[in-house]
């Protein structure tokens, strides 16, 4: 249905912010927020500058992680701020 409305593209952007918390987790949740997914670019507010260090040494296993739930490979970068 969305692909016949043109809007695959939204309907994944939205699925991405749904699985965020099951795909990182709770911990890494509770100190991340999610800004805007645009152009295969997820921007993710971070609470503090230690936090950001540690998202950027496992960016690319949740890179991985959260294309393999999404079922295809969307997410083609994370930046932290």
């Amino acid at each position: 249905m969305c692909q016949a409305l043109g809007m695959t593209e939204a309907y994944n952007q939205y699925k991405t912010l749904q699985i965020w918390k099951s795909v990182v987790g709770e911990a890494i949740a509770s100190a991340t927020s999610i800004e805007r997914f645009s152009n295969g670019e997820l921007f993710i507010r971070v609470k503090n500058p230690a936090w950001r260090m540690e998202l950027n040494f496992r960016k690319q296993d949740i890179l991985t992680k959260l294309n393999a739930a999404l079922s295809s490979p969307m997410v083609e970068d994370i930046i932290f701020k």
